[in-house]
């Protein structure tokens, strides 16, 4: 049987070193051709990619991987060990047709993390993918991994003739945290709070917390805290503006003893109005579809509507035998 030229291109070893701050453009390039085979158009800005390779604890040499075939890059994979004992968080993409290039580096994230890992019990490896990916169906079930959560990216369409300020309930009182770092460190203590039993949650210092949001790029005075009369501080609202594509909703957590009460509904027109005043045309977020109190029907309840889907896969490292 004679191979095909495509044959011959599959089968080509890939060559592949670690990435260095300097390839945050062609990352960036690589994951937005990514984006637009599986969500019709390119969405990941040069910032993001740029924290995650200055991201502090990460060893560029040890926990990041480029792919290349022919000279061109062909896959990108990073690790990270921020989120405790045994939880390895990575990110993972890849080219169409080029199999051998992300099965490789599969293998080098799946050695680093059991290495990261050592000694730790019950250790995970995360990786998170589009729910219709490039990479090949097969791959990961066929190493071990299994689909254990998925995320909907909601969207909304925003304007200022339909995203007035809203009227809030009785009492509330908006306050931003552009200028106190005690309400930047009360916004911290609110999240901890209200996402504590979230699925993925993982409770960090407030510094650390920092670091994971890359606050270097957060601008404070699109972070509120929602307060009421008698009961303190009830509610947070943590945006921000740094997407090209959308603004970004991060976090709407309101206090489990407050719930019920209209302070969620508050929020999430307050941030509508706060952006489409800015002049931005859409706000997006994610959402756990099997959030328990059930954020996914209440953000669609507020016309948000499904962008595309993100699942989690989960590979254990040291299973028993």
């Amino acid at each position: 049987m004679i191979a095909t030229p495509y044959d011959r291109r599959r089968r080509r070893t890939p060559t592949v070193r670690p990435a260095g701050p300097g390839d945050a453009p062609d990352i960036c390039a690589l994951l937005n051709a990514v984006d637009v085979i599986e969500i019709g158009r390119p969405e990941t800005d040069l910032a993001a990619v740029e924290a995650d390779l200055h991201h502090p604890g990460t060893d560029l040499a040890k926990d990041s991987w480029l792919a290349f075939e022919g000279g061109r890059l062909v896959s990108y994979a990073q690790v990270w060990h921020d989120s405790g004992p045994g939880r390895i968080d990575s990110d993972h993409c890849v080219l169409p047709g080029h199999r051998p290039a992300a099965v490789r580096l599969l293998e080098l994230m799946e050695a680093r993390a059991r290495e990261l890992t050592a000694g730790e019990e019950d250790a995970v490896l995360r990786l998170r993918l589009g729910a219709e990916p490039v990479l090949d169906a097969d791959v990961l079930p066929g190493r071990g991994y299994r689909s254990v959560r998925r995320h909907q990216v909601m969207t909304r369409a925003l304007s200022p003739a339909a995203d007035p300020p809203p009227v809030p309930p009785e009492g509330l009182v908006l306050r931003d945290c552009a200028a106190d770092e005690t309400d930047r460190r009360r916004a911290h203590a609110l999240v901890e709070e209200a996402f504590a039993a979230h699925f993925g949650h993982v409770r960090r210092p407030y510094e650390a917390w920092l670091d994971h949001l890359d606050a270097h790029g957060l601008d404070w005075s699109l972070v509120w805290i929602a307060g009421l009369p008698g009961t303190g501080d009830a509610g947070v609202l943590l945006t921000r503006d740094d997407r090209t594509s959308m603004g970004w909703l991060h976090y709407l957590g309101v206090r489990a003893d407050l719930r019920g009460r209209g302070i969620g509904g508050f929020l999430l027109r307050h941030a509508f109005a706060a952006y489409a005043a800015r002049g931005r045309d859409t706000l997006g977020l994610g959402v756990d579809t099997r959030n328990e109190t059930g954020a996914l029907a209440f953000y669609g309840a507020h016309g948000m509507h499904p962008h595309h889907a993100v699942d989690t896969w989960e590979l254990r490292l040291h299973p028993q035998g």
